[in-house]
């Protein structure tokens, strides 16, 4: 009689222990604490909007240039640019509206900025030109590693400098960490490095 009392109380035990744990994954899962890759990787890609500070490091055989720029998108092709640093082209803004390339601070001769900086009204700094490769690259590919999401892509431009993408993702934010972009010999020719993340998707 006691040995079946004592089973049956193991059972409710174990039901109740079943019961809260299953509550509490349906908790983490609805607080977006427990997304799948593929859902991060959704998420990355239907970004409808953002607004992000990063620090650029361009290298290239002659020299290394690093500035901070100011960078926002809007869903389909508004982008905007802004230079913070180095303090000598602050506030050289370009606005991209999918068609035409507008620079704008009559104080400098923009010319000679777009010689001395490489890459500075290329569209390949954005992280919207990422998702657009990413897209149209049928061997473009993701993984998880420890706590971010790794996507991988070739550059849709020929350009032997900008062959292919690396994006971090954290798996707890969701948002981008960092990207590096590499020649077709797999030298790291541009570091991004996202300070600031603000992020509107429509997945």
């Amino acid at each position: 009689m006691k040995k079946k009392y004592w089973l049956v109380l193991l059972i409710i035990m174990i039901l109740i222990g079943g019961i809260i744990f299953y509550k509490n994954r349906v908790k983490d899962f609805k607080n977006g604490n427990n997304k799948t890759s593929q859902e991060i990787v959704d998420y990355i890609l239907n970004i409808s909007s953002y607004e992000v500070k990063v620090t650029v490091d361009v290298t290239s055989n002659k020299n290394n240039n690093k500035y901070i720029l100011k960078q926002t998108y809007q869903n389909p092709n508004k982008s905007i640019q802004e230079v913070i640093e180095p303090s000598n082209i602050a506030g050289v803004r370009l606005e991209n509206d999918g068609t035409n390339l507008k620079l704008e601070n009559s104080q400098l001769n923009l010319n000679t900025i777009l010689e001395n900086y490489n890459y500075l009204g290329d569209n390949c700094l954005d992280l919207y030109s990422f998702i657009e490769d990413y897209k149209q690259d049928a061997n473009s590919s993701y993984e998880e590693k420890d706590s971010e999401i790794i996507m991988r892509a070739n550059s849709n431009i020929e350009n032997i400098y900008i062959h292919e993408k690396i994006l971090h993702i954290d798996k707890k934010t969701n948002n981008p960490t960092q990207m590096e972009i590499k020649d077709n010999k797999q030298k790291t020719t541009i570091y991004i490095l996202y300070n600031e993340v603000k992020v509107n998707s429509t997945n």
